[in-house]
């Protein structure tokens, strides 16, 4: 009930912590507290065990020399304030790469990241201050105290079973070490044959279908196009529902052609899995041979957009000069990535040739009238594109007001060249004195009919053309890599022309770089903190062994679930090795008191693992039974990016566990045998 009572109180903390800094609650953040949770009993757990043994203990001395209850709760408390401490100040270490991702990453994992750490500082406050009170009223019965001095029938049975294969693992010390590297080694290649991803794919419950036919297409036949789109996503079972939306107004932030159409359809899995539903979805509209059609999901969509400009999760940006060239090359490549496994919804940017009007401005002539190239400028903008100067508000409705040239003065070349522009030289014969001197456009333009590209896309000043593609049933960087093979062996680029890959992959690369090279740090940091708490660098170097140990559970659990490591997957790795250093700490810590008492060394191995066999066992129990509903329930939407994260915890917490209590031991006899002698 002690450490029950931690949970409640430590998550009303962080909520209270979380609001004074001025944060709110959101999915992530929850999920942070959701991951935390069973670490915030871990505190309470060990301090409540502790104090309970030596309560035991003191039980059965003699009246003589028993202790008040209140000093052995004190100094039982006491004993693990230190290691309590500095195990959650790593945990928290561990977690500082997170706050170094930027970009879109950064800004939606660092929520979570506050939360965990919000939530586990309310828990070490909750452990040192109102754990130990709660201990000195509930757990000094004398009493139960003797009923219980010898430990419950399971503690019983766990020391003794414990007891037994410690003394075996002691006596092959060699083997038991020799296995651990091989396991290692293999965890280490298992781990290079892993696929790499940005973020889990969300399950959102809805597509979000794009389709863009050629530049120039009218409304109608666009609306034709749409409208077949629809009625195929109507024909499959699982939607019963689509909207859509054609085009986008020339003033909007996202202005789209008629040419461009966004479907939206929701859908609801019944009778089968995403996988089947998705290939039956792409294989139907791949009957529309007009459009270029990719199929995503909202919230993918503008990730992906936010990512590269584009929706899709892989851009190959082309760029140069010449747009014929270009389009020549972005067709090349696309025949030779069209046949890679796992690619879909390739299709290449729409940029063809369209008449236009070409107005350059007679900068000498512009000088003799006295007109200004802004105010030129500013009066072709005005009388072509528009500007708004109101809002008109009609039946609860409100129209933006935008003053123009009508169309007929718009549409054809010749009114075009005759519109009047206002000079800053007054009229020769004056009528007024405020009159302004009108020329027609042409005096001062040259105006012609030519051809143009539809739309101009520039990067860093240099124009491209985008390849792009989704990734399905596939990592995203075993494609990638396979797509620049291909481009690299058989697509020869002029001089002046490259390209250039983005999307998810670009960011996935990015953000694993910057985890990387801060986990590094981090790392530093934790074996300081170990350092700075054992007073020795063979003690700090023992406990770091559970590292490596943890690692080979976080890649099995990987291996057998989803087989890819993606940004969220790598920060369970950053956590794990926070949170297994803990057990670590906990038996190291108590060798280090046995030894100070003059414990033989073999004793001190078999009497300090049994000591803190239970706090161990219970915190990893806690701790598992949190994360098994996360790490279950990938599927469910909103538990995309927890999911990766727990399961990478509990397999690495398992392995850490299990092989700590024996590993740890062993490394710690053979690395002080020798002293010893």
């Amino acid at each position: 009930i002690i450490s029950i009572v931690a949970i409640p109180l430590s998550l009303i903390v962080s909520i209270i912590i979380l609001k004074l800094l001025g944060l709110t609650i959101n999915t992530m953040s929850l999920g942070g507290m959701a991951i935390a949770i069973g670490s915030l009993v871990d505190d309470a757990v060990i301090d409540v065990e502790n104090v309970f043994k030596r309560l035991r203990e003191n039980a059965l001395k003699s009246i003589e020399v028993r202790k008040n209850t209140l000093v052995v709760v004190y100094d039982a408390s006491k004993e693990i304030r230190s290691s309590i401490f500095k195990a959650t100040l790593i945990i928290i270490v561990a977690f500082i790469p997170l706050f170094f991702l930027s970009g879109m990453e950064g800004r939606m994992l660092r929520p979570l990241g506050i939360s965990f750490i919000v939530s586990l500082f309310a828990s070490l406050m909750v452990a040192v201050s109102l754990t130990p009170v709660l201990c000195s009223f509930m757990l000094t019965n004398d009493k139960m105290l003797l009923n219980q001095a010898q430990g419950s029938w399971l503690e019983r049975w766990l020391n003794r079973y414990y007891r037994f294969a410690l003394e075996k693992v002691m006596n092959i010390k060699k083997t038991v070490l020799g296995l651990s590297i091989v396991f290692f080694i293999i965890t280490g290649f298992l781990m290079f044959g892993l696929g790499r991803s940005f973020l889990p794919e969300f399950n959102e419950g809805t597509l979000t279908v794009s389709a863009v036919s050629l530049p120039g297409i009218s409304l109608n036949e666009s609306n034709k196009i749409g409208n077949r789109i629809e009625n195929i996503l109507l024909s499959i079972l699982e939607i019963s529902i689509t909207s859509r939306r054609t085009g986008r107004a020339e003033l909007d932030e996202h202005a789209q052609g008629v040419n461009a159409a966004e479907i939206d359809a929701p859908f609801v899995l019944t009778e089968r899995n995403k996988e089947e539903f998705m290939k039956e979805v792409r294989g139907k509209l791949s009957a529309v041979t007009e459009a270029n059609i990719t199929i995503g999901q909202p919230i993918g969509h503008r990730i992906d957009h936010m990512l590269s400009g584009t929706r899709a999760n892989v851009a190959i940006k082309l760029f140069g000069t010449d747009l014929s060239k270009m389009f020549a090359l972005a067709n090349q490549i696309e025949r030779n990535i069209e046949g890679i496994e796992g690619l879909v919804d390739i299709s290449v940017e729409q940029q063809i040739e369209i008449p236009q009007v070409q107005i350059k401005a007679k900068r000498n002539m512009l000088a003799k009238y006295g007109i200004s190239i802004g105010q030129f400028t500013e009066f072709i903008d005005v009388a072509i594109a528009g500007e708004k100067v109101s809002q008109v508000f009609e039946d609860n409705k409100s129209f933006d007001l935008v003053l123009r040239f009508n169309d007929e003065n718009r549409g054809k070349i010749e009114n075009i060249r005759n519109v009047l522009i206002d000079t800053n030289i007054k009229p020769t014969q004056q009528t007024t004195k405020s009159s302004i001197l009108k020329i027609p456009l042409h005096y001062v333009a040259d105006i012609v009919s030519t051809t143009g590209p539809n739309t101009i896309n520039r990067e860093n000043v240099q124009r491209k053309i985008v390849v792009s593609a989704n990734v399905a049933g596939r990592d995203l960087k075993s494609v990638v890599n396979q797509i620049k093979e291909n481009v690299d062996d058989n697509v020869q680029f002029p001089e002046n022309y490259r390209i250039q890959y983005g999307g998810q992959f670009e960011s996935e690369a990015k953000a694993s770089r910057i985890l990387f090279f801060t986990s590094l740090m981090s790392l530093l940091i934790i074996f300081l903190l170990l350092y700075q708490e054992f007073k020795n660098i063979k003690f700090a170097g023992i406990v770091f062994l559970n590292l490596p140990l943890a690692l080979i559970g976080g890649v099995l659990s990987i291996w057998f679930t989803s087989g890819i490591i993606s940004i969220p997957s790598i920060i369970g790795f950053i956590t794990l090795f926070g949170i297994a250093t803990r057990n670590g700490i906990l038996l190291v810590s108590r060798y280090q008191v046995l030894q100070s008492q003059g414990v033989a060394l073999y004793e001190t191995v078999i009497k300090g693992s049994l000591d803190r066999l239970n706090p161990i066992l219970m915190t990893a129990l806690t701790t598992a039974l949190a994360l098994i509903p996360l790490a279950i329930t990938g599927d469910l939407p909103g538990n995309e990016i927890q999911s990766p994260m727990a399961k990478v915890i509990l397999g690495g917490l398992l392995s850490s566990t299990l092989l700590n209590i024996f590993i740890v031991p062993v490394v710690f006899y053979v690395s002080n045998v020798k002293k010893e002698e």
